[in-house]
Parts: structure tokens; C-alpha cells; sequence
């Protein structure tokens, strides 16, 4: 189909992952097995801050909402790809699509944000350690929290209602996993330039605000840290941001290898790995982080352990 009528389509065939059938298979116990860990891990994580006094402080507030960001982030992509091998339908709504699609790109843009409130949560309990509590009150906290998550969705308004307009198609087939953006652009026969743009700005603004107001306190915590006498005093208080330090350049390195790439080595097939990546490993991999990294969180899965064998 060269031209499709929007009033007149009313859904779209997700491609997938790979369409070579010998490993589709493969693919699928691949896919359920990381999101079988990534909302384990991130369950453990979220019951563990919730049961535990020792965890009800600020850095793990935060971590709550990032373990949920995750469990929805990976629940929004995957779900569909792994109903979809099960009963071989890969046709997606036109209004279940642009859902999709807007859910994803907020919790993109909140994880972002969220990770933003954590640097600044780093930076008072090692800057600023003795008015830690003054500062970093639960009222504070509730109310970035709030912020992060507002701002994540609404900044995901402007690319639905833009996209939402395209009135035809070159094709039915979305060549990815999920409903994406940047695929559901490129497949539409309108003038596009301004979604284009549109992109480019919020891709630079996600890139460099987010960016800046994360990694300039840690220009802070490590002057901080190097007036640090004791090497023990150095090692305790760098240890408090590793865990977060971690996850951070994890993140951005992935959405720059995803995002940033020169044109000439960007492409859907090379997006869609990426995209694995950041949707699927990076959420499961972030509560291992934070508990083979994190003395406290070790501590609690012990006593918790210890309470369910007694």
C-alpha cells in the first residue's frame, strides 16, 4: 500500500524485533525472561523500600519511583511483543498505538527527570550532610516527584497532537517493537518537517537540561569529596552516589548511541537494537545496581530473608 487514508486506517502491523523465523523462538524466552526479571527485580526493590524503616529516606523515595518507571516502561513495549508471539496477531490499534506511544515517551522524558531529583538528593547528603533532613524534607520530596512526573507527560503532548494529523501512510508495517516515534514519522507520506523539528528540539532540550542539571552537582560532590581528608572518609562518601552515578551514564550513553549517531550509521534496524536495549536490559539491570552496589539494600534483603525463614 503506497498511500493509506487516515480516516480510513484504523490499524497498524508491528514488524518486530526480527522476522527471520528460525529465531523466533529464541527471541521470545529471551524477551520474557528479561521482563520477568526486570519487574522481579524491581518488585524486590519497590517492597523492600516500602517494608523497610531503614529505606525510608529521600535517595530510596526516589528509587521507588524509578523501579516504577521501569516496570512500566518495559510493561508498555514488551506486553504487545510477547502477545503478539503467542497468538501471532500483530496488529495494533490506531488509538491503542498513539497510547502506546505516548505513554512511552513520557516515562522517557520522568525517568530522566527523576534521575535529575536523585543528583540533587546526592549532592545535600554529601555537600550538605548536616542539613540533609532540614532540606530534604518529605514535603520536598513529594512535591519534585510530582514535578518530574508532570513535566514528563506534558512534554509528550506536542508530538501526539502533531502526529496525530498525518493523514496518510506509506505503509501499514511500523518497522519496530513498539509504537515509536521516530518510525511512525519516517513512515508517513505528509510533510513531516515540522515533527522533524519538533523532535530535534525536545531531543536537544532532554539532552542537555536533564543532562546539565545531573551531572553539575556531581562537579560539586567530587570537590567535596577530594576535600575529604581520611581515604576511608573519600571511599564512604563517593560510595553513596556510585549506585546512581552508575545508572546515569548508563542511561545516557544508551540514548546517545541511540539518538546522537552521525546519519550515515542511522537506521531503524540499528534503532530498534537500541531501543531493545534501553526498554528491555537498562530496567533490569538498574535494581541489580542498586542492591550488588548498595549496602543498605543488601542489609534489608537480609533481614527480610532472615524474617521469612524464622
Amino acid at each position: 500500500m503506497d498511500a493509506a487514508n487516515h480516516s480510513a486506517l484504523t490499524f497498524f502491523i508491528i514488524k518486530g524485533i526480527s522476522d527471520v523465523p528460525k529465531i523466533q523462538i529464541l527471541i521470545f524466552f529471551l524477551v520474557l525472561l528479561i521482563y520477568l526479571l526486570t519487574i522481579g527485580g524491581n518488585m524486590t526493590i519497590l517492597l523492600l523500600v516500602c517494608t523497610d524503616p531503614h529505606l525510608h529516606t529521600p535517595m530510596y523515595f526516589f528509587l521507588c519511583n524509578l523501579s516504577i518507571l521501569d516496570m512500566s516502561s518495559s510493561t508498555v513495549t514488551l506486553h504487545k511483543l510477547l502477545i503478539s508471539f503467542m497468538s501471532g496477531d500483530r496488529t495494533v490499534s490506531l488509538q491503542s498505538c498513539f497510547a502506546q506511544m505516548f505513554v512511552f515517551t513520557s516515562l522517557v522524558c520522568n525517568e530522566l527527570l527523576i534521575l535529575t531529583a536523585m543528583s540533587y538528593d546526592r549532592y545535600v547528603a554529601i555537600c550538605n550532610p548536616l542539613r540533609y533532613t532540614t532540606i530534604m524534607t518529605r514535603c520536598v520530596c513529594s512535591s519534585l516527584a510530582v514535578i518530574c512526573w508532570v513535566l514528563g507527560f506534558l512534554e509528550s503532548v506536542p508530538h501526539i497532537i502533531l502526529i496525530s494529523r498525518f493523514t496518510c501512510y506509506k505503509s501499514k508495517e511500523i518497522n519496530h517493537f513498539f509504537c515509536d516515534i521516530v518510525p511512525l514519522v519516517k513512515l508517513s507520506c505528509n510533510d513531516t518537517s515540522l515533527s522533524d523539528f519538533l523532535i530535534f528540539i525536545c531531543g536537544l532540550f532532554l539532552a542537555t537540561f536533564p543532562f546539565l542539571l545531573t551531572f553539575i552537582p556531581y562537579i560539586f560532590i567530587i570537590r567535596t569529596i577530594m576535600s575529604i581528608q581520611s581515604t576511608s572518609g573519600k571511599s564512604k562518601a563517593f560510595y553513596t552516589c556510585s549506585s546512581h552515578l552508575t545508572v546515569v551514564i548508563l542511561l545516557y550513553l544508551t540514548l546517545v548511541c541511540q539518538y546522537l549517531r552521525p546519519v550515515s550509521m542511522n537506521s531503524l534496524e540499528s534503532n530498534k537494537l537500541f531501543s531493545l536495549f534501553n526498554t528491555a536490559a537498562v530496567p533490569m539491570l538498574n535494581p541489580l545496581i542498586y542492591s550488588l552496589k548498595n549496602k543498605d539494600v543488601k542489609a534489608a534483603l537480609k533481614r527480610r530473608w532472615f524474617q521469612m525463614i524464622k
